[in-house]
């Protein structure tokens, strides 16, 4: 493999080397999922799984359709709008059974639920009535919701009977009961135990004030997943949907401690989970337990500025972010890489995955990824990175990842998915068995090869990562027999286009791949059509 620098200007020379009879293990299709996608997104995308979580579903009330906004925004309770994007309950699952597409489902563990006033009026937590002038105010919609810190910067302690009322497993039991009856559904197959769990002191501080307890849990996982089986022996529960690097190392009462007090001390680690890291220790509290867990699932998002959820704009990513975005992919799969921000280690995330499911809970295990998003949604450099991560996901063997943040048509990360799913608007796409692919410098052009198993098409997806220099790409092809033409389409400029068929003979394919750009090459073995 190599990938030849040259002057600026002129592209850069790469080989990237195909083996197909190497390393050859399945793509799992459900790597493909999304977060509330659409009706229209889910079919135009062939999308396998979608996911209905985040922060408003902790304190989601099935009994009267209605959420906590949290820390969000102003820690509001409201009725769930019925023709908006995030549903939580009956229409989420009807949508997704409707499009023959899995649904997951997020069964609020934090022990409280979202409650209205009088003709569903919503109701705050942080009243500036009742508490005080407050250093945030809702301008926009409820002018009465302050974001729960005084003046003075401290922290103000409500009363949680405010604007929520207490919750417990039995009660989710019955929702998960009601749910299958009133949608005719066999089952919602993926439900998770809450979202973030050891950010509940901060994202939802007004219900959870204190950090949570590795015990609380671990305890808690077991009685709900129980319930939610009792209700539905067919479910898969997903847990334990930690926010990120911190998350998986301590517990939510430990981070509390840390961001209070420095490094000096973590209760939880020294008392509760005896030295161990805090997902490793509930891993092994679970099998301790039986088998509650089903899906081992995490979340992830790179921490260099490359994800800002209010991120819209072309013009918001500076070049150093957008290098930024080419390069960390890295922390999905690479041991050599040491994540050069406030992480300061190597992540290694879905081999590291792998390796505590194996060691502490059940080998073989599935590995989710439910929340990822390296941003750019925008932004071609959005799109090259988003065609990466895909890429690698099949490769490393993830089981189930969903993206987060609602995806629409105009934007050139849909059309990265759009080139791995339906490039051609009849439901082709990338191969169902992944085989060895190799190059020089993934940081500047990346590549995935796969075998169709429908018809025995190879394809080879060719990422040219690099802000303002085109690619000059040799693809030598090892172990599949076939001559002829091979089918191009590309990503590049916002647009997916079919571009002319280049020569496949001698085992190589060559050709010219504009700067962010996402090529699909499609080669037909011996006697295939």
């Amino acid at each position: 493999m190599s990938c030849v620098a040259v002057a600026s200007g002129a592209p850069l020379v790469t080989t990237i080397t195909v083996d197909a009879n190497a390393r050859r293990h399945p793509v799992n299709p459900l790597i493909y999922g999304l977060n509330f996608a659409t009706a229209e997104v889910l079919r135009d995308l062939r999308v396998p799984l979608n996911r209905s979580g985040g922060n408003g579903a902790s304190a989601y009330n099935w009994r009267i359709d209605a959420r906590n906004t949290g820390q969000d925004w102003f820690f509001e309770s409201v009725p769930v709008d019925s023709k908006d994007v995030y549903q939580y309950g009956e229409r989420f699952v009807r949508l997704n059974a409707q499009a023959q597409v899995t649904s997951m489902l997020t069964i609020p563990m934090i022990g409280r639920v979202a409650k209205l006033d009088k003709d569903r009026k919503p109701l705050v937590s942080f009243s500036v009535a009742k508490y005080g002038k407050q250093q945030g105010v809702d301008g926009s919609h409820l002018g009465d919701a302050g974001n729960g810190i005084g003046p003075d910067g401290a922290p103000i302690r409500n009363d949680p009977d405010d604007a929520s009322i207490t919750d417990d497993s039995q009660s989710q039991q019955e929702r998960v009961g009601q749910l299958l009856r009133d949608t005719g559904t066999d089952g919602v197959r993926y439900y998770m135990m809450d979202n973030e769990p050891s950010l509940w002191h901060v994202n939802h501080r007004d219900i959870h004030p204190a950090g949570a307890h590795a015990s609380e849990v671990a305890n808690k996982v077991v009685a709900y997943s129980r319930a939610v089986k009792a209700a539905d022996p067919g479910a898969r529960v997903v847990a334990p949907e930690e926010w990120g690097w911190t998350g998986y190392l301590y517990s939510g009462f430990d981070q509390q401690y840390m961001a209070a007090r420095g490094q000096g001390g973590t209760p939880d680690r020294s008392g509760e989970t005896r030295g161990m890291d805090y997902v490793p220790w509930l891993l092994a509290q679970w099998k301790q337990a039986g088998h509650p867990v089903d899906v081992f699932g995490l979340h992830f998002y790179p921490q260099g500025g490359e994800f800002r959820e209010s991120n819209g704009a072309a013009a918001a990513d500076s070049p150093a972010i957008e290098l930024a975005r080419n390069r960390s992919t890295r922390d999905l799969w690479d041991a050599g890489y040491r994540d050069p921000t406030w992480i300061n280690s190597v992540v290694n995330l879905i081999p590291m995955m792998r390796r505590w499911v194996d060691t502490y809970y059940y080998p073989g295990t599935p590995i989710a990824l439910t929340e990822y998003s390296w941003g750019g949604d925008t932004t071609m450099n959005g799109a090259t990175a988003q065609a990466d991560v895909l890429g690698i996901f099949g490769r490393e063997g993830l089981d189930i990842a969903t993206r987060w943040g609602a995806l629409s048509p105009e934007m050139p990360v849909y059309k990265a998915f759009r080139l791995y799913r339906n490039y051609d608007g009849q439901g082709a796409g990338f191969g169902d068995t992944s085989i060895a692919d190799s190059q020089g410098d993934p940081d500047r052009v990346s590549s995935f090869a796969a075998l169709r198993n429908r018809d025995g098409a190879m394809t080879v997806v060719v990422i040219n990562k690099q802000l303002d220099q085109a690619a000059d790409a040799t693809i030598v092809v090892e172990n599949f027999a076939g001559r002829g033409k091979a089918e191009v389409w590309q990503l590049a400029g916002n647009a997916i286009s079919r571009l002319p068929d280049v020569d496949y003979a001698g085992g190589r394919v060559r050709a010219s791949l504009p700067r962010e750009s996402v090529t699909m090459f499609v080669l037909r073995g011996a006697g295939r059509p």
